[in-house]
């Protein structure tokens, strides 16, 4: 494929919205092209004719598959505004010829600050203790503070990390700082690395898991019922990593049983999920369930819109930046 000269070189963004909610800085996003398309969202039927005649497609998670990419003869760089990859049809981009990229590190602060959000919660029993004042527990004690639900510290306590890049690191700096001890895990599906565990001898040792590695084949459904009956019943999970690597039905058994003590779940298997997904259940206790919000402070986003930028201005230097394909 030939690209078009730089003054007619043309991008196209297909979910806007998912990244930007009116609130950021799009002057780098706009200055790395000349053109651009930008659509808040993009279905599946309107794929095909949106990259048609883009040198440049941003998706954060319109699928490309390889069907579309075989139609879009012009297409020289996928920019997915996000860390994962797995929405786009990576070996057929490598078989023609189209560079795609990724972003990375981006949302570090924010998924780490989320992480904590939720851990503290659970630990402390915030959302119990607030209900109770909402009850009047608080107006009717004979003492001066409820003391109704255990609170536990995280000071010596210790956290299993699955998946040890950006995000696992920056969890692993925050959970020192609390006092704690960190344990890793091997990579899913990888070689023995020194200082790493397997999943099996790591998961009794948790107080708190916590998974920050990719959806691959290695990882899917990784965390099921016999990972879940190995962790200790006081253990917590945490996923802020992607929905698909937790098994959600046993996830929920896991808590109404009191396998495990609760869960913080940020992502799930399907996105928007339906009303009869697993975790959408009224009965589980102990679990705080987010819409896949870690990542997405107003910082983090325009991080997300720098980098983008960067990659595309990097391609077309003919440099190789966040390359994935």
């Amino acid at each position: 494929m030939s690209q078009a000269p730089a003054d007619l070189r043309r991008g196209v963004v297909l979910d806007l919205r998912t990244i930007d909610r009116a609130d950021l800085n799009l002057g780098p996003l706009q200055q790395a092209l000349p053109h651009w398309s930008r659509y808040p969202h993009t279905s599946p039927a309107e794929t095909a004719g949106r990259i048609r005649g883009a040198e440049v497609a941003v998706t954060n998670k319109v699928v490309l598959e390889r069907a579309l990419l075989r139609q879009a003869e012009a297409l020289r760089l996928i920019c997915i505004a996000a860390t994962g990859t797995n929405n786009v049809d990576l070996d057929a981009a490598r078989e023609l010829g189209i560079a795609v990229t990724n972003v990375a590190g981006y949302s570090t602060p924010a998924v780490v600050q989320h992480l904590f959000a939720m851990i503290l919660t659970l630990v402390t029993r915030l959302d119990h203790y607030r209900a109770a004042v909402g009850r009047g527990d608080w107006t009717r004690s004979e003492m001066f503070c409820l003391l109704d639900y255990p609170i536990t510290e995280l000071a010596g306590k210790t956290l299993g990390i699955v998946g040890y890049g950006a995000l696992g690191r920056g969890v692993s700096r925050a959970a020192e700082g609390f006092g704690m001890r960190v344990l890793l895990a091997q990579r899913p599906g990888g070689a023995a690395t020194p200082g790493r565990l397997p999943l099996r001898e790591l998961l009794p040792q948790a107080d708190i898991l916590s998974l920050h590695c990719p959806l691959t084949a290695a990882t899917r459904n990784l965390i099921g019922s016999a990972e879940l009956r190995a962790m200790q019943p006081h253990a917590l999970l945490l996923n802020t990593a992607r929905g698909g690597i937790v098994d959600e039905a046993a996830l929920a058994d896991a808590l109404r049983t009191g396998a495990i003590a609760g869960a913080g779940i940020d992502v799930l298997a399907e996105e928007p999920p339906r009303p009869d997904s697993p975790l959408l259940a009224a009965d589980i206790p102990n679990l705080i369930l987010t819409p896949h919000s870690a990542w997405g402070s107003r910082e983090s986003r325009q991080r997300l819109v720098h980098q983008v930028a960067e990659n595309i201005r990097a391609f077309y230097r003919g440099e190789s930046r966040n390359r994935v394909a």
